[in-house]
Formats: structure tokens, sequence, C-alpha cells
């Protein structure tokens, strides 16, 4: 297969914005023959031959840049603890709504980070692994969301077991019921802030109002006290400003609850970069902890242990989806000249794409090089309207198809696919999962096959 030389003096690179860890791009990078590279310290992998070999869709996921990125975030806060001399202590704990697959959970605990989990299944993956011996006793587990009676049973039996776990009291029923729990628990409080992000809901389903927390009084066993702002938060006085209302919250519980001794901030740290954020993740950290070390002074309070659950922001990056182009299509009047129809579904496989109209980061894959670019949509293989991505009515460029050589099938990348997106697959259209392969310490393995229509099928019954 003949492949063109990058020509000297133009920066493709820059271009597509790789290699730029504002963009979540630092491991990526074009080779002379101008494919797609990700970068595993001294290991390289090459997408499009990952590609040809596998074929598409194809999930490619990448152990490596979740550790990096836990290790980094640890060690940050560490730092700032250090330089601030502040004596509470810092604890990651990965929301694995986020992405509850294997090979994005085990990574993380490795790198000594802790779990949260919103339901009775995702704890049943904690008991698979706390059973086989997979994490040691200090790990701690946080369990948010909805309290059905298999949870609470599951919350108790890990309890007995040794599992340093906390349920979060989320309303006032849950908090008769957990009144009875013999263990350290915490509480959800409706933070009343508004901020600029994808979760952003005028009335709060989750957690007590202040006027209710107040009225319990004290709580038996409360440590810790929990509140959650939003997703993708776009601004840096977003998360800094709810959590400034949380601690005034803190201070006044402490005085009631004097075992209360750890604030969770919660997620919400943007995770998909535009390269329009004014803010850093060093930047929020530092202003978190000089907060918190001036407030505690200033209120006579003890230091509180600090939990963030920044999942999207940790496992984002780590997973992108490759698709093959079909054919295309002339559109005539647009800001896009022709669609490019792919061999996936947006629907089935990057949910997002219609659900919040979320942006990709999309690069090709091949022909990274090209001198011409196309103005191009995407459009999904599914009969519906819906299925497309159109970079929010703006174009996507592409490499024209009649500059490939030889029959070759262009390839393209959406980055940044490692939230939630596996967890919302579907078959929409009754069209397959596709297959994932895992890149790690220059080994390649492939870890789910692509689905066949005898698997789909059985799924409905047939």
């Amino acid at each position: 297969m003949k492949k063109r030389k990058s020509p000297r003096g133009k920066n493709y690179k820059k271009f597509w914005k790789l290699g730029r860890k504002e963009f979540n791009t630092e491991y990526l990078n074009i080779n002379r023959d101008g494919d797609l590279v990700v970068n595993e310290g001294n290991y390289q992998y090459n997408i499009h031959e990952l590609a040809l070999k596998f074929g598409t869709p194809l999930k490619i996921m990448f152990p490596y840049i979740i550790e990096q990125r836990v290790e980094d975030l640890m060690d940050l806060f560490k730092a700032c603890i250090r330089e601030y001399k502040y004596k509470g202590q810092f604890y990651y704990h990965y929301p694995m709504k986020v992405n509850q697959n294997r090979e994005f959970v085990m990574p993380i605990i490795s790198e000594g980070g802790n779990l949260e989990t919103t339901s009775a299944n995702e704890l049943w993956i904690v008991k698979r692994l706390w059973q086989q011996n997979r994490f040691n006793s200090r790990i701690k587990v946080i369990c948010n969301g909805p309290k059905t009676e298999p949870y609470l049973a599951l919350i108790a039996e890990l309890k007995g077991n040794g599992l340093d776990i906390v349920p979060i009291i989320e309303d006032l029923h849950e908090y008769e019921t957990l009144q009875k729990f013999r263990g350290q628990v915490g509480v959800r409080v409706v933070i009343d802030v508004k901020v600029n992000s994808y979760w952003d809901k005028k009335i709060d389903r989750f957690g007590l109002t202040p006027d209710e927390l107040w009225s319990l009084g004290k709580i038996r066993n409360l440590t810790l006290l929990h509140y959650h702002a939003g997703s993708e938060v776009q601004r840096e006085t977003d998360i800094l400003r709810p959590f400034k209302k949380a601690m005034e919250i803190y201070a006044r519980l402490k005085k009631e609850n004097p075992s209360l001794d750890t604030i969770d901030i919660g997620g919400g740290f943007p995770s998909n970069y535009t390269g329009k954020e004014k803010f850093t993740v060093k930047s929020v950290v530092y202003k978190i902890i000089q907060f918190m070390t001036k407030f505690c002074e200033e209120n006579e309070i003890p230091h509180p242990n600090i939990i963030c659950e920044w999942g999207s922001y940790i496992a984002t990056p780590s997973q992108l989806t490759v698709f093959s182009v079909l054919s295309s299509k002339r559109i005539p009047k647009a800001t896009a000249s022709q669609w490019y129809v792919v061999d996936g579904s947006f629907q089935t496989h990057l949910l997002d794409t219609w659900a919040i109209h979320k942006k990709w980061h999309v690069v090709p894959v091949n022909n990274v090089n090209s001198k011409n670019l196309s103005r191009t949509w995407l459009a999904g293989l599914s009969c519906d309207s819906d299925d497309k991505y159109t970079a929010g009515g703006s174009y996507i460029p592409l490499p024209p198809l009649e500059d490939l050589e030889n029959g070759d099938k262009l390839i393209v990348a959406f980055l940044d696919t490692g939230n939630y997106q596996d967890g919302f697959d579907n078959h929409h259209c009754l069209n397959a999962t596709p297959a994932k392969v895992v890149c790690q310490n220059g080994d390649v393995t492939v870890i789910r096959k692509r689905q066949s229509a005898d698997d789909v099928g059985k799924l409905f019954g047939w």
C-alpha cells in the first residue's frame, strides 16, 4: 500500500491539535507515513494498522492513559497540600457510572484510586473484586444513588465483611432507613448555586435541602458531606462557587456533628477540551486548597479530608472510536459540501452525539498529512435522520476520498470516547456492538469480539 510522505513546512500535528495536553492529545502524533499513532512510553501503536487488522467500527482503549491521569491528579493534590501545610488528606473516588468496564476500573485501583457506586449492580462488581482479593482493605467505597433494598442489603453485607464503605443519604426516606446502619454514613446536600454545565437542572431531585438537613439535628455516625454541582462545568468560577457554599454548610454541620471530617466535592471537571477553557486542573486544585486552609482557620474547624469524583476527566481520553468511510454524497446547500457515510451508527456507538449534541474531536487515521481537505458531515448506518454528526452545524474537515490510492478507505477517529459511551451502547436498527481492543505494554488484545447478526438477533428473541 503506497503512502505519501509528509511535506515539510506544514505543521499537520498542530492543525489536528495533536500532542497537546489542553486537548487531551498529549499521547497522539503523526508518523512519517501520515498515520495517526498513540505513544505509551517507548511503545507506539499505529491506529491505521489496528483498524485494518481488526476491522471497523473499532474501540481502542489505553489503560496507560488512565494510570497517568490518576497518578498526576493525586500527585497534584498532595503537592498542593504540602505547600499550604493543609492537614487533611485527599482521596480520589472513581464514579463507576462513567465506565464500568474492567479495563477502566482496574487501572484506577492499581494507582490507589477508590470507587463510587450508584446502583446495586455496580456494587456487585465491587463485591466480586473484594471476594477475589483484587484490592486491599485501605480502599474506600462511597455509595450514591437511590438505595433499593438489594442495594442496602449489599452495602450491609460488604460492611460486615470488612469493606470501608459509606452509604450517602440522598433523601429523608433513606435517612430513616440508614439510621440503623452500623457504620459511617454521608449526606448529600443540594447546593443552590447555578452553574454553566451539561447537568444544569432547575430542580435537583438528589440530596437534601439545607433546611431539611438542619431539621435532622445530629446524624448518627456522620462523617461525610457530599454535593454535586454539575457535569462538564465550563468555567472555573462554576467549580469554586458551589464549593465555597458547601463549606459554609460543612462548618455549620460540623458543630452539630463532631464526627464529620470529609467534604466530597463530587464530579464535574470538564473532560472534552475545546481549547477555549481558561482554567486548568492545577489552577482549580490550588484554589481549592488555598481557600480551605484559610476558611478552616477563620472558622476554627479542623481541616477536613477532601474527596473528588472527577470521572470523565480521568476516563475520557483513554479511548477512541474508529470508523471507516464507505461513501460520500453531495450536500447542495450547507456549511458542509458532502456527507461521509461511515460504517457505524452514532445512535448506537456514540449516543451523546444525539442525546446532548456533544462536540467531538475528530481526526483522520490515515492521510493525516493530506494537502486538501473537504468540508464534511458524517452520517451513520441507521435509517434514522438523527444518526449524524455535524459538529453542531459547522463541519468536519477531512481528506477527500478521491485522494486515496489503490482503493484505500478513509478511516476517521473520534477521540475522547472513554466516558459513558460504552454504557450507552445499544442496538438501534439492530446495529451490532463493535469490537474492542486494549493496547498495553506494547501488546494489543481483543477483549470483546464484534457482534454478529446472530448475536444481536438472540438478544431480541430470534
